[in-house]
Formats: C-alpha cells, structure tokens, sequence
C-alpha cells in the first residue's frame, strides 16, 4: 500500500527527531516547513488538517494563489523561499509571513516600501551563496554583513538568520558548516538573528547537524510533485 501523507510526515518528523537526537540538539528547537510547489490548494489544507503549522512556496505567482483560496484557512505561517524580484515585492509581501531569500540591498529596500500602513512587520532571511559561482542565488559571503546592517535598517524588516542551499557538486556538509560560521558573523550585527534556514528533502540531516533551525522539505512529506504541462 503507498504510503498516505500522514505516514509521509510522520516518518519525516521521526529521521528528523532522530538526527537532532544523534547531533545532541532538541528537535523541538527545529521547525519544519513542508514546501507544497506545484501541488494543489487542497493539499496545504490536508496539511494543515494533520498538524503543519509552516509551508512553503518559491513561486510568487503560486504563493498568492494559494494565500487567496485559503483565505479561511488559520494558524499556517507561509514563506516564501525562492528567488524573489523586486517587482513582485508587493506581492510578495502581501502574501508571506516570512521572506528566506533577500540577497540584495535593493530588494530589502522594495519589500520595506511594500509595506501597507499598520502591516506587521515582516520577518525576513539573507540568503548567502554557499558556491563559487557569482550567478547563483544568494549574497556573496563578503558582503553579507552590509547586507545585514542594511536589512536591519528597514524599518518594516525584521532579520531573523541566514539561508543557504547546498552546492550540487559538493557534499552538503561543509557547506551548510560554512553557514553556520555566516550566521555567526550576522550575529555580530543582529544579535538575535538565530535562525539557520537550511536542508531539503535529500541533505536535511547534514543541515540538523550543522544546527539548521528551519528546514524546507518537499518531496519527502508531499510525495512526488505533479506533471506541469
């Protein structure tokens, strides 16, 4: 018999109790979110239905979709973990109660104007580039403390941590090390800025163990993702 999404997450949230176990780290301490792209609506309220409290999406498009179906839909927290452009900044903001990617100065700058008045103020991550390559997503290690003390800047941003995904030629666990010693450094600057947004369905025990705080798990909880035509 397939497994049910039930059964999915639950031996989801059993490897990840049982990684932060080994790495000495209190599972409750990790949060968990369940990346629904390309998956339907329906699907965020069956999640909800079971317990998830955290769901994510990397398409604006998709996110604001999903957010106006389930307008009734309480107690889910939305964020949004993919490449953002500052012209869907309004959107975006409208639509996620947290934001991982901000790599640039200048999106900071779009989702602070974006900002309706009296809007809670909108928790945020820098993602840094954990490879060598400059097209990647994700600040360069160099500047990420100006970005830090920028984003801090804005009035309606709050930064919470760090964001990084794994290089795909390399083994994930230096790299995910390498942001633990960036989240360190925006410590510096944002003293409570602790989270560590890190890990996916194929490496997330390697981010436990290198004290991610959120992982962004899809495929493993959600099953396969459907045939987009």
């Amino acid at each position: 018999m397939a497994a049910t999404l039930r059964d999915r997450l639950a031996d989801v949230d059993a490897r990840i109790a049982d990684v932060a176990t080994a790495a000495g780290r209190d599972a409750a301490d990790i949060t968990r979110i369940v990346v629904t792209k390309f998956h339907p609506a329906s699907l965020v309220r069956e999640l909800a239905a079971l317990g998830v409290t955290d769901v994510g999406e990397n398409r604006q498009q998709e996110l604001s979709a999903k957010r106006a179906e389930l307008t009734d839909l309480a107690g889910v927290r939305w964020h949004y973990i993919g490449q953002a452009q500052t012209n869907k900044a309004r959107q975006i903001r409208q639509a996620a109660s947290v934001v991982h990617s901000v790599d640039r100065e200048r999106l900071a700058d779009a989702l602070d104007r974006a900002a309706d008045e009296g809007a809670p103020v909108l928790d945020v991550l820098l993602q840094v580039n954990l490879t060598d390559e400059p097209g990647r997503g994700g600040v360069a290690p160099t500047d990420l403390e100006a970005l830090a003390e920028h984003a801090a800047g804005c009035r309606t941003l709050r930064v919470r941590g760090v964001m990084g995904v794994a290089p795909l030629d390399e083994d994930p666990a230096p790299a995910f090390w390498r942001l633990r010693e960036y989240a360190e450094r925006v410590r510096g600057i944002v003293p409570d800025a602790d989270w560590i947004s890190a890990g996916m369905t194929g490496d997330f025990p390697a981010a436990i163990a290198a004290g991610a705080t959120h992982l962004r798990i899809g495929s493993a909880i959600t099953g396969p993702r459907p045939v987009r035509g």
